[in-house]
């Protein structure tokens, strides 16, 4: 298919206008900053001593203050949370780039680095002037003590060199563990590691604050470059012997009259004259103003969660799924929770630091106070939280009376928080696709519908989900056929589109029975041709706006990705949302 320059505005547009914005943003800072000390006069005689390097260090911190104030803004969830389900935020354009708040959030991760090692080099380079273009003549504009000085001792021996250095250290520990290998392979690496934030900023306070830096505070005074009669003429010049004897007495001719008499024998203005001796002061440090405010708006936001989440939930049954998958349910005074919205656990018997995000497979209702999750049995941390809340029971379920209760560990959840997933039932046809387990934030959605689906804009869903064994369908098989039994009995078949995709064929036989009829039908061997069926889907929704979420493997998100944005001869607008895996 041909892309359509209509359906990549309507999905592309917002998002590529604001990266513009950013960029531009950016290089306005960078250049400003760096004509500011190329040709500021108050850094005239600083820029002569360090050169390059001075306009290149400050023009690069500049950009860090911006990126360092933006990337704290993106992981303040309730935040976010409260913009999404909120009036405030009435277009769905706009919901659309809150979607897109950890791309952005990596986005300014990338150029701190990209900066930081900019701002680096630059600083060496200073470090190195600064030894070997000591200024005798303004003591207090120097950094070092004396011509020659060793630079290193300006970068271990310094407040802004030394936390400089353990910035880099910090700053190289997060990039390193948030590369999606080791996220993957080790997400404790990642997750220690990328909270040290805190210290790096701690140390970005200490940083600024050393005042190595300093600008001319008396330039009318003293403007930069100006002659100094007191002091210059004294030390700097010396009168020649021929000059001492007595100059003979004669007359002066007068100028001739068709001539113009020069300007500087008429008016001593060819060079000016300073009053007194330049005065350098060190800047207040700009960079508090940036990261001040996201800074304390995150940590009130922690505070509040902390809050929120301190006290914790009771369990009132955990069930043990094939595949090793584990659904635990619970109950929380005053939880509420919107489809497709996700929640943080913590289990302080498995670790008192670690906490992991879970979507919410069943939100509370107005007729019931229970949600819960589904879990994917991949790591030590769900490993050791499956064995603790199976510890008494080899059973596959189990359902404690109250008075056992006790004998679950204590479980705290923070949240809930937003997710693309909620604008789902905000259009008229939405197309959800799942990949594994990729299939719990659309469990909340269709649990919601099985409650009630007419007072919702949704009017048909088209449902796949793609496996690669048969037993993982039965994490949400019973919930599948009930949904399905409902809608027959409500006279809307059409309602919900289901299709169920097995990438490998052994034990098909085993979910062939009478408990689920519903869906023999609608398996299906192999993977999705999703080319076709995208263009059976717009065909049978013509000029309708369709809604397109994915939970699963990059590289089905990839593909639909690409498929939304090509064009159709239906007249229908597809508009993909943002991708989660």
């Amino acid at each position: 298919m041909a892309v359509s320059w209509r359906s990549w505005l309507a999905n592309e547009g917002s998002k590529h206008l604001f990266l513009f914005l950013w960029l531009s943003l950016n290089v306005w800072l960078f250049w400003k900053t760096f004509l500011l000390y190329y040709r500021g006069l108050q850094y005239y005689y600083l820029h002569q001593m360090l050169g390059l390097g001075l306009c290149v260090s400050r023009a690069s911190a500049s950009v860090l203050n911006l990126n360092c104030c933006l990337v704290l803004l993106p992981m303040c969830r309730v935040l976010l949370a409260f913009l999404r389900g909120s009036q405030k935020v009435a277009s769905r354009k706009t919901r659309r780039l809150i979607d897109k708040s950890k791309t952005f959030h990596v986005t300014c991760g990338v150029t701190i680095c990209i900066f930081s090692v900019l701002h680096v080099a630059a600083h060496l380079v200073n470090a190195l002037n600064f030894s070997e273009n000591y200024n005798e003549d303004f003591l207090a504009i120097n950094a070092a003590h004396y011509r020659g000085e060793d630079p290193r001792k300006l970068l271990f021996a310094t407040v802004p060199g030394l936390t400089g250095v353990f910035m880099v250290l910090v700053l190289f520990l997060m990039c390193t563990a948030s590369t999606y290998a080791i996220r993957i392979s080790n997400y404790d690496i990642f997750w220690y590691t990328h909270n040290l934030f805190f210290v790096f900023y701690m140390l970005l306070m200490l940083h600024v604050s050393g005042g190595v830096l300093k600008y001319q505070t008396n330039l009318e005074e003293h403007p930069p470059g100006c002659f100094n009669p007191n002091k210059t003429l004294r030390e700097n010049m010396t009168v020649p012997k021929a000059f001492e004897e007595p100059f003979p007495n004669h007359t002066t001719e007068p100028f001739p009259e068709d001539l113009s008499v020069p300007e500087p024998f008429v008016q001593n203005n060819f060079m000016r004259i300073c009053s007194e001796e330049p005065k350098f002061q060190s800047h207040f440090p700009e960079t508090w103003f940036w990261i001040s405010g996201p800074l304390c708006l995150y940590c009130v936001e922690r505070l509040y969660r902390y809050i929120r989440s301190n006290k914790p939930v009771t369990i009132t049954s955990v069930i043990n799924h094939p595949s090793n998958v584990l659904e635990v349910r619970m109950i929380k005074d005053d939880f509420q929770a919107r489809p497709g919205q996700y929640v943080i656990l913590h289990c302080p018997r498995v670790s008192g630091l670690e906490s992991h995000p879970f979507t919410l497979t069943m939100c509370p209702t107005d007729t019931k106070a229970t949600f819960g999750v589904h879990l994917k049995v991949v790591g030590d941390w769900t490993e050791r939280f499956r064995d603790l809340l199976l510890l008494h029971s080899n059973q596959d379920t189990e359902i404690l009376p109250i008075f056992q209760q006790r004998r679950y560990p204590k479980l705290y959840v923070d949240g809930p928080f937003g997710s693309p997933f909620e604008e789902s039932l905000n259009y008229e046809v939405s197309l959800c696709v799942a990949g594994g387990i990729g299939v719990t934030p659309f469990a909340s959605v269709l649990n919601t519908l099985l409650d009630g689906w007419k007072r919702y804009k949704l009017r048909r869903l088209y449902f796949i989900w793609v496996c690669r064994d048969v037993e993982s369908f039965r994490w949400f098989a019973d919930l599948l056929c009930m949904l399905h039994d409902k809608l027959w009995q409500e006279n809307r078949p059409d309602y919900i589109n289901i299709q169920l995709y097995l990438s490998q064929t052994d034990g098909i036989q085993k979910i062939i029975g009478e408990k689920y009829q519903a869906l023999n039908s609608r398996l299906l061997i192999g993977r999705p041709r999703w080319k076709l069926l995208f263009n059976e889907i717009a065909k049978c929704n013509r000029r309708k706006t369709i809604g397109v979420f994915c939970c699963g493997p990059n590289k089905i998100s990839k593909i639909l990705h690409k498929l939304s944005n090509s064009s159709n001869s239906y007249g229908t607008s597809v508009l993909k949302s943002a991708p989660s895996s």
